[in-house]
């Protein structure tokens, strides 16, 4: 997540910045389908990936910081690989809707750090000051109507499920420190109902469907571009 400093957006501001919406583009799809790479090569795309992360005026937000705070008895289930982090349910709702409230009127939002490890919050916040293209994305961005509609520009990243379990197994071994079985069966009992039940139907709302995500833009990134060009 980057933004602007505090003195980039005064000498903006003395510079005689016109202040506009900025434009919201929700980028959707299931586990480990590439969202993030997605977001990352857009941040290219439009020249931003160079430029210092206080200065950008383009950001990356994930719907993964907006995990609600878990109960112990939560708790207990999630370091066994018994809670489902994939229900609508597991996500913080009204802060993901507040964030995006606050972005739209140009304030600064504070926005939590969850850890995967211990599956809690941290006691610190990413700040993200005011930019121009939000990028927002999230397994189930899309799933709920009052979210979905303020983005300008959906995205929805079409993997191949093999593809995406085999991500999800070497992330989550790599980075979150689970054990094989665990992970897999996580995957069979929530991971996969809940991207054909939540996600996948989802799909329908998307302006631009990618497949096989960052390496294949393609028509997306002439889309994305035009569509953006009014700010650069």
């Amino acid at each position: 997540m980057a933004g602007d400093s505090e003195t980039h957006l005064k000498d903006r501001a003395e510079n005689g910045h016109t202040t506009q919406k900025p434009f919201l583009i929700g980028v959707a799809g299931g586990t480990a389908s590439g969202k993030s790479s997605v977001c990352e090569k857009i941040v290219e795309l439009l020249g931003q990936n160079k430029i210092d992360h206080h200065y950008r005026q383009v950001v990356i937000l994930s719907q993964d910081s907006f995990y609600k705070e878990l109960t112990p008895e939560q708790k207990a289930k999630a370091l066994k690989g018994q809670f489902n982090f994939d229900h609508p349910d597991a996500f913080d709702s009204d802060l993901i809707m507040k964030t995006l409230g606050d972005i739209l009127h140009g304030k600064t939002v504070h926005i939590p750090v969850y850890d995967f490890v211990t599956h809690s919050r941290k006691d610190e916040f990413v700040t993200v000051y005011p930019a121009d293209v939000v990028l927002f994305e999230g397994i189930l961005m899309f799933y709920l109507q009052e979210i979905r509609d303020l983005f300008q520009m959906k995205l929805f990243v079409d993997t191949d499920p093999d593809t995406r379990l085999s991500r999800r197994v070497l992330r989550d071994i790599g980075e979150r420190r689970r054990e094989l079985e665990q992970v897999l069966t996580q995957y069979i009992t929530f991971v996969k109902p809940a991207f054909e039940e939540f996600c996948l139907p989802t799909k329908k709302y998307a302006d631009v469907i990618i497949p096989r995500g960052a390496d294949n833009l393609g028509y997306p990134e002439r889309r994305i571009l035009q569509t953006t060009e009014r700010f650069y």
